[in-house]
């Protein structure tokens, strides 16, 4: 661990617990978060930080509602059965098209982690070798980013619907199948598959970064009290790096939260995930930008919705994006 990170660290948890005793005569705030998805590393920072108090100490109460499929996470929160949750930044661009007023409070994700994988026997080396092959998308969200990569190397593929899982391609069913950096392809891996027998093909890699996950409310929440906003994203923010910084107790913490979810998965697999979150969270491994939305990677996103006639209208990058950060680091 680098240095500047751990004083960095030390630094927000210093600051946080020391809040402990000041909040502990008033009435704590409170509110809910529902992740965007089940209980899993993708979200780890966020139980570490309700474990360790990141968020009393801020004045918040704060209960997590497991995600997943039947409860859509902008439903939830457009309903106002969640304070915040977590979202794509594609996803919550979309909603407020279509009139809902969600406001991006912490951009956790820097960096994409959707990509394609090709197995290397199948002779796919580079962009163009995918031309007149089968290609495994998922749904509407998930296509933003390959049908401009295929647009942008005029490659003529045949695209094949995909299912939440690898099976497709792992029985070859189709060349190249749809991943997630910190899910899928892992599972690529563990069925035996050595990565140097893979092609894979990051988009941040050809100029289609669309960072994904990120912490959200309503633009009414926001107004009644910015400050619990403020503090709600500093408190899981503090939580990350302390998952970062302390992998087994973050990795024990989920390992409980599955369990209590009757959701089977492995402390393997659990691992890889938390340690592409943190190259997800800090591409740069230091903390300086963590949590900031960047304007280009928003102009990026809503640029490639618009091409892709999934949106219309965009917000004004100032009434959309309402974190601390009001620069552009990148």
């Amino acid at each position: 661990m680098k240095p500047g990170f751990t004083r960095m660290m030390v630094i927000w948890s210093a600051l946080l617990l020391a809040a402990t005793g000041a909040w502990g005569a008033e009435k704590l705030k409170p509110v809910t978060l529902l992740p965007q998805w089940v209980p899993q590393a993708q979200f780890a920072g966020y139980y570490m930080a309700l474990e360790k108090g990141f968020y009393r100490s801020r004045g918040i109460d704060l209960t997590i509602i497991d995600g997943g499929p039947k409860r859509p996470a902008g439903n939830f929160l457009t309903e106002k059965h969640a304070d915040f949750v977590t979202l794509w930044l594609s996803t919550a661009l979309q909603m407020w098209d279509q009139g809902a007023r969600v406001v991006n409070i912490g951009q956790t994700s820097q960096r994409s982690a959707l990509m394609m994988v090709a197995l290397k026997k199948s002779g796919i080396l580079h962009p163009a070798d995918m031309n007149k092959k089968r290609v495994g998308l998922w749904g509407e969200i998930f296509r933003i980013q390959p049908e401009a990569f295929f647009r942008q190397y005029t490659l003529d593929v045949t695209i094949v619907p995909q299912s939440y899982s690898i099976h497709l391609f792992l029985r070859g069913g189709v060349d190249v199948a749809s991943c997630m950096w910190y899910n899928e392809y892992h599972t690529i891996l563990n069925s035996g598959i050595n990565p140097d027998e893979l092609t894979p093909f990051f988009f941040h890699e050809h100029g289609l970064n669309y960072p994904e996950d990120g912490i959200y409310t309503l633009e009414d929440t926001w107004r009644r009290d910015p400050g619990l906003c403020l503090d709600f994203a500093a408190a899981s923010m503090a939580g990350w790096q302390y998952a970062f910084e302390h992998v087994e107790e973050a990795l024990d913490l989920i390992m409980i939260q599955l369990k209590q979810a009757h959701i089977p998965a492995t402390r393997v697999h659990q691992r890889w995930m938390l340690e592409r979150m943190r190259d997800l969270i800090l591409p740069s491994g230091q903390p300086e930008g963590m949590g900031c939305l960047s304007q280009k990677d928003f102009d990026r996103v809503t640029t490639g919705l618009k091409q892709n006639a999934l949106i219309r209208e965009s917000p004004p990058f100032s009434d959309f994006y309402r974190g601390e950060c009001r620069h552009d680091e990148k």
